[in-house]
């Protein structure tokens, strides 16, 4: 099946025959980037919602820069539903969450470690953890490598884990959200996201429920938390806010809301642990009217484009950045060839994009003109048993 490109009256939605750009501004000062030099392949780590300790759950596969086409290495033994992994830069260590309500028998979710092999690429565990509360459904790492930070969504609260030198977890210090907000979806607290700002000053947890995003003070290596006095961002009543990611200029963030599928673009105060909001804008077509929910949002590595992802309208929206102030003008949407896109991947070039439909257990790719931003399928597609997550690194095996 071939993707669709999605044709819209909206304004400034894409041409058939390239790309149209209205806002003032847009791209000024960026030429064509320049060529990079693709690897052979990349690695793929696919996080899945499988059961138990003894199934395969989370999957290597090989994917080929220059076709997009999917090769399967190994499935490991992850753990009950690893649906959320971090890799060291380094490629030593892994950390997943287990998006669980029970963990060795007792109430909440886990979170394991594993050392990575530097042949294979295969998965050695080497510590757990309880993650601090239930269904925890995101994971990240401090810029340092020595904190692991992570969002319990049925907990509603967030923990930070400290990180030996040999990859074993600490265990967690968690911080409780209370609250709730207006939409069916919203009756507690609900953390969706926790991740370090850029400078590893302050770490940002977005809460769905409550339609928040509270700020920390990060003390990486004494793993620990301090909570701001005042919320770093508060969203629109009922938007739902699930993920945060940062422009690479730093200055810039942008929060995907799950619950009114918008965008919402932020000027970030580094000194201050604080965002401004700059711009609201749908991820949806003019026109569309079925049900929809946001999941996941990365801004290209050479900071140009935005995408982000629909599930219900399964599709990739695409948003050029204006380089002026960092506010979005939709330029596509793509069907993904699948149902339910709650995570999707860019390669470190920038170059494939790599989408994990989890309720028709496929992975697909995309080719990315490093120009326009368009996407076009490769035609590759492969299956994981509900794929959730898809982390893409550089081929480090010896």
């Amino acid at each position: 099946m071939m993707v669709s490109v999605f044709q819209f009256s909206r304004a400034s939605r894409t041409l058939f025959g390239g790309l149209a750009l209205s806002a003032s501004g847009l791209l000024a000062g960026c030429g064509r980037p320049a060529t990079a030099t693709l690897p052979a392949d990349y690695l793929l780590y696919i996080g899945t919602n499988v059961g138990g300790a003894q199934d395969s759950s989370i999957f290597l596969y090989r994917v080929n820069a220059s076709t997009g086409a999917f090769t399967r290495l190994s499935g490991q033994l992850g753990g009950a539903s690893p649906t959320y992994l971090t890799l060291t830069p380094n490629h030593r260590f892994l950390y997943a969450v287990s998006e669980t309500q029970t963990f060795r028998g007792a109430p909440g979710g886990g979170v394991s470690s594993f050392a990575v092999d530097p042949h294979s690429g295969a998965l050695k565990p080497l510590s757990q953890q309880p993650s601090g509360g239930a269904s925890p459904c995101y994971i990240s790492l401090d810029h340092s490598g020595k904190s692991v930070l992570v969002a319990n969504y049925m907990g509603g609260n967030v923990s930070i884990l400290p990180v030996a030198t040999d990859g074993a977890l600490g265990p967690p210090t968690t911080d409780q959200h209370t609250g709730s907000g207006p939409h069916k979806n919203q009756t507690s607290s609900h953390a969706h996201c926790l991740l370090p700002d850029p400078a590893n000053k302050f770490a940002f947890a977005v809460n769905l429920g409550t339609d928040q995003v509270v700020g920390y003070r990060l003390d990486a290596a004494a793993g620990r938390l301090a909570r701001l006095p005042e919320p770093a961002f508060v969203a629109k009543p009922g938007a739902g806010p699930r993920h945060l990611t940062f422009h690479p200029n730093g200055r810039t963030a942008y929060l995907i809301n799950e619950l009114n599928s918008t965008l919402t673009t932020l000027a970030y105060d580094a000194a201050a642990g604080h965002f401004r909001e700059l711009q609201t804008i749908s991820t949806l077509p003019a026109g569309y009217s079925g049900d929809n929910s946001c999941a996941d949002v990365h801004v290209a590595p050479n900071g140009l484009f935005l995408y982000a992802s629909n599930r219900g309208h399964n599709s990739i929206a695409v948003f050029a950045i204006d380089s002026s102030n960092g506010t979005l003008v939709p330029i596509q949407d793509v069907d993904t060839q699948g149902k339910t896109p709650r995570n999707f991947a860019l390669d470190p070039s920038g170059r494939l994009l790599l989408v994990a439909n989890q309720n028709s257990n496929n992975l697909v790719s995309y080719r990315v003109d490093a120009f326009s931003g368009l996407l076009t399928p490769t035609g590759q597609q492969a299956r994981v048993p509900s794929p959730m997550f898809v982390g893409v690194v550089e081929d480090f095996r010896k």
